[in-house]
């Protein structure tokens, strides 16, 4: 559990500084990234919307509900003076449309970024409380997206529940990749670029070569930010699969095919966190991200993202009756 709620923090981190960046600005500037390039890395908005999913369902558990969703935004979000710094479109729209009274789901479809990646990017500890059981992450997954998301900004946040809940009781990548894969509807826009990304980065040896292609073929250039949830997830899944699932060839892939780079090294990273264990990760870099620092999200400040693995950890027992 700490390896997917890590593992999605320090891959937010390590790709914060590429976010935005071209592949080519990519090496021209680092060459290969394969650390923080910051003297003092921090994890984004990311991570700490990922803390108020934590949060959500250890208060509500399987039970969750939209309106609940709602009201943990309107305490957390609407009620919030300052911050937001670097909070997503699709956040801050569905944040002023509880403002002004609407409630999910309508706070997501009345939104003119119902497709990004903001839920997908927080919705990992869905996954962590449904371990092992991928279609129950995905149905959950849905609840709390629909605060925020509509249509393929929902399947987005399925296939990435999926992929995390998987991931924490399989035995290998690929068993990760099928449940992420099948949590989409098979004619969604979210599944088809998908599974194009995954065959992609399966078909290579090379990561480099991997992310070349992946970026070319999967990036949309005519839109003029990166935050379109089917790219973005695509290219976490494609990356995984390229990285064979390992997680710093998973995250350093990431962050160096720029794009949406944080959201996407902080999917990927919750995937291989989840089925590798922390134990796959530095130990420098999680002690560096362990604490949050709630830029974003004032409420998420100091949260120790150990301490939330626990507290995840002694809810999931509740649920399977063992405490």
């Amino acid at each position: 559990m700490y390896g997917a709620l890590i593992g999605q923090a320090v891959g937010d981190a390590l790709g914060a500084p590429t976010e935005g960046l071209t592949r080519a600005q990519i090496v021209e500037r680092y060459g290969w990234v394969s650390d923080f390039v910051d003297d003092d890395p921090a994890g984004t908005d990311d991570t700490e919307y990922a803390v108020l999913t934590a949060r959500l369902v250890l208060a509500h558990g399987l039970q969750l509900t939209p309106a609940e969703a709602g009201a943990a935004w309107t305490e957390n979000l609407v009620n919030q003076v300052g911050g937001f710094y670097g909070g997503g479109f699709s956040e801050m729209t569905a944040i002023n449309n509880l403002r002004d009274g609407l409630a999910p789901p309508v706070t997501g479809s009345d939104n003119h970024e119902m497709w990004s990646d903001g839920a997908a990017m927080r919705i990992a500890p869905v996954g962590i409380l449904c371990a092992g059981d991928p279609r129950e992450a995905a149905r959950l997954a849905a609840i709390d997206a629909q605060v925020s998301h509509a249509r393929d900004g929902i399947y987005c946040a399925q296939v990435i529940a999926a992929g995390v809940a998987a991931a924490m009781t399989a035995d290998s990548w690929e068993d990760v990749v099928e449940a992420a894969l099948t949590a989409a509807p098979t004619d969604s826009w979210t599944a088809r670029t998908t599974r194009l990304a995954v065959d992609i980065g399966t078909a290579h040896s090379e990561l480099s070569a991997a992310l070349d292609e992946l970026y070319e073929r999967i990036s949309i250039f005519h839109y003029p930010f990166a935050d379109v949830g089917p790219e973005a997830t695509a290219l976490a899944m494609g990356i995984f699969a390229a990285a064979r699932g390992e997680y710093v060839p998973t995250v350093l892939g990431g962050t160096n095919i720029g794009r949406d780079a944080d959201t996407i090294a902080a999917m990927a990273g919750s995937m291989a966190g989840a089925l590798h264990g922390a134990g796959a990760i530095p130990e420098e870099w999680s002690r560096r991200i362990n604490v949050v620092r709630g830029h974003c999200i004032g409420s998420t400040a100091g949260t120790d993202l150990a301490e939330l693995a626990r507290d995840l950890h002694a809810a999931l027992l509740r649920k399977e009756g063992v405490a």
